[in-house]
């Protein structure tokens, strides 16, 4: 009980809410240590995976490559990043971010799997008549690959990018331990100091900026995906239907 509380006084003093140490800015370098690599992690993975799932070629490669990058534990990627990477930032002028490049880097590695996979998974499971019907109506390939099988694949795609943005937010926080700023300072810092107030609290604030991502693509995937291609409350999946007077192909499938 006496940790609770030194952990609420923790988040109760106003010094842990200001100054370059503080919260706010704690928060800020972590969120530019998540969102950067997830945004360059998807524009690399997205259209290669959504490539390989239109057209299967390189598909055994791709998918082997991305499990063996989800295999490799995310300190090692880390600690090979920054020992590859930092001597040559330094090098050209880069001291100052070297660790923060570094380590966006190797959370780009991260991020890139499952995104890939998801992203070729869904392209490759569309329904091929409907495939087809797009093909039937004069679609060209890229159009059958954007107005056919990324509105069907979409469900699945946007978990990939919930996976991987969730395991970048929670790994970003090792990169404190190659002195980058971030949440996981909190943690580092703690443990040199012998302060299990704010271990405790830094954890609190990783944990709780992970949930919170969660339930943001929750809603976004909520959002954006087709009612049609929602899971339906009875199990049953709506057939599906390609039509409208642009040809613009609807696929609704339940899961």
């Amino acid at each position: 009980m006496e940790l609770f509380a030194d952990v609420a006084a923790w988040f109760a003093d106003s010094a842990n809410w200001s100054g370059a140490d503080g919260v706010p800015v704690r928060l800020a370098e972590h969120l530019v240590l998540s969102v950067v690599p997830l945004l360059l992690a998807t524009a690399v993975a997205l259209p290669v995976g959504a490539w390989i799932g239109h057209t299967g070629r390189f598909s055994n490669l791709a998918i082997n490559v991305a499990n063996v990058g989800r295999a490799i534990p995310s300190l090692a990627i880390l600690a090979v990043a920054t020992m590859l990477l930092q001597g040559w930032l330094v090098s050209i002028g880069l001291r100052a971010v070297s660790s923060e490049i570094a380590t966006i880097i190797a959370m780009v590695a991260l991020a890139i799997p499952p995104i890939l996979t998801n992203t070729y998974v869904g392209i490759h499971e569309v329904d091929r008549d409907l495939v087809e019907a797009g093909r039937g109506m004069g679609m060209g390939e890229l159009q059958v690959l954007t107005r056919v099988e990324a509105p069907a694949a979409l469900a699945v795609i946007l978990v990939g990018i919930r996976t991987a943005a969730v395991q970048v937010v929670a790994t970003a926080t090792l990169g404190a331990v190659f002195a980058t700023g971030g949440l996981g300072r909190y943690i580092i810092d703690g443990i040199a100091q012998r302060r299990d107030d704010e271990v405790f609290a830094g954890a609190l604030l990783v944990a709780g900026l992970s949930i919170a991502t969660e339930l943001a693509f929750a809603v976004i995937r909520r959002l954006v995906t087709s009612p049609g291609l929602r899971a339906r409350p009875n199990g049953e999946s709506a057939p599906p239907q390609i039509g409208g007077g642009n040809g613009a192909a609807v696929a609704s499938a339940g899961t």
